[in-house]
């Protein structure tokens, strides 16, 4: 098409997603399932729903349906701030001095600042359909629960929320957005739970990680009636939920004929990343075209780069089912860096496969050069970065430039999860020269994998 692309494409509300999809649909060889840890047999729907909501249940075992209808309800929320935009990065093509063409999906423009809301109002939504008084969440570096809290907010549902120690102290005025929308926020591990006790006496001054927050929130939720436990990544209906961020991608792409050739995303549990490649990786697996996927994860939790795909834990605790996952130990804890969403020992089950089926890479980035690219960015494109999708921002700064050394025009997408206005204190040890990089050896890496469960007859 020869018309002009705008410096931003917004859909039109009638041509915003009314389903969302579901990309196992589309693969031959499904995700492997949640086992149950005591008898090592697929995790079966009630058992499932001792800590899951019924239907959001039915959504996770669900590997056949493409789409699923998203609620009304839902869909009103969702035009409070979406469509989304899809932004031309004219400028930082100017700046880079590349041929490439550069989109990004800017997910940061809601109150929570990040794509997270998307699934937080679903999985608010089917607890209150439920009869529930309330949810329990784990969060990192903070994006999640401040989304939740929002949703419970809206749906009149009570919130408690155990945030990564090391995040709950540098991200004070995150935490406290949460609490504006009355969630009750707890750093983690904390001495209010069985499992934050043993963790505390096995790792005496831990920072803490994301495996150890979720083993608390869902502890709280099995004890007291009346609540559930919701996630926000890692599991197949949180992808799922996401998939609005590459249907609206895709559908604005289309409206000017635009076809990317790479497309990037930030990787931690993989919600983000999962959500923004799945229209265009369901098309890849039903051969009707062919992209280049990159997931961006940093070089201090390597789990798809460095990890082993086995059946592990989700949480540090070991009180939830297993999955099979690119992982490095539940008991693996992150270095205190500062992508703090990006700090969980594993990876969705979804992208774990697609990923070992060769179907998508992953690239290791170190956090000087994260955050040496967030301010490039920030400085030319007028948006300040979250850590997290500052790593998509350095890997497609990176193809740009390629592009530039061998005059390939080629078209990038990638994902620009959220704000890092939450950040400073990162961003201030940057610009002091006080952040420095962590890369695991070996033998960290090893005492996480020597936590991996062996399991008679699988691994």
């Amino acid at each position: 098409m020869s018309q002009e692309i705008p410096y931003k494409i917004y859909l039109e509300e009638n041509e915003m997603p009314k389903q969302w999809y579901n990309v196992r649909a589309d693969m031959k060889k499904k995700p492997a399932p949640l086992l149950n840890p005591g008898t090592g047999e697929p995790m079966k729907a009630e058992e499932l729903e001792a800590v899951f909501c019924k239907e959001l249940v039915q959504q996770e075992l669900d590997n056949d349906t493409a789409y699923i209808d998203i609620p009304q309800e839902i869909q009103d929320f969702y035009k409070m701030y979406r469509p989304s935009p899809l932004v031309r990065a004219y400028c930082l093509e100017k700046h880079l001095d590349t041929p490439a063409k550069i989109y990004y999906k800017f997910e940061g423009n809601n109150t929570s600042g990040s794509h997270k809301l998307n699934s937080a109002i679903a999985q608010a939504y089917y607890a209150k359909q439920q009869g529930l008084k309330g949810v329990t969440t784990e969060t990192g570096a903070g994006q999640w629960g401040t989304a939740l809290s929002m949703a419970c907010a809206y749906l009149g549902l009570d919130c408690k929320v155990y945030m990564v120690k090391v995040s709950y102290e540098q991200k004070p005025f995150r935490r406290e957005v949460m609490r504006t929308y009355g969630a009750s926020v707890t750093p983690s591990p904390s001495m209010d739970t069985e499992v934050g006790k043993r963790i505390l006496e096995a790792h005496p001054g831990t920072t803490g990680s994301l495996g150890c927050a979720i083993s608390e929130a869902v502890e709280v939720a099995t004890t007291n009636e009346g609540y559930r436990y919701v996630l926000g990544s890692v599991l197949n209906q949180v992808l799922l939920h996401q998939s609005v961020i590459g249907l609206e991608s895709k559908a604005a792409m289309d409206k000017y004929g635009i076809k990317p050739d790479v497309i990037i995303g930030c990787a931690g549990g993989g919600s983000n990343l999962g959500g923004l490649i799945s229209p265009f990786m369901g098309e890849k697996l039903r051969g009707e075209a062919d992209y280049q996927f990159i997931a961006v994860e940093p070089a201090s939790c390597p789990s798809f780069t460095r990890g082993k795909y086995l059946y592990d834990f989700c949480d540090t605790g070991m009180i939830c089912p297993l999955a099979k996952m690119y992982t490095l130990g539940s008991g693996f804890i992150p270095s205190a860096n500062h992508a703090g969403g990006l700090r969980f020992h594993g990876m969705s089950s979804i992208l774990s496969e697609l990923y070992d089926q060769g179907l998508m890479e992953a690239r290791a980035v170190e956090q000087t050069e994260v955050f040496a690219a967030a301010e490039e960015f920030a400085r030319v494109e007028g948006i300040l970065p979250a850590p997290e999708s500052s790593h998509a921002i350095k890997v497609a700064m990176d193809e740009a430039l390629k592009c530039k050394e061998t005059g390939e025009e080629k078209t990038i997408l990638f994902g620009l999860t959220g704000t890092g206005y939450f950040d400073m204190v990162a961003y201030e040890k940057f610009h002091d020269g006080e952040m420095s990089d962590y890369i695991p050896t070996d033998e960290d890496l090893q005492k996480g994998f020597d936590g991996i469960p062996s399991i008679p007859g699988i691994q």
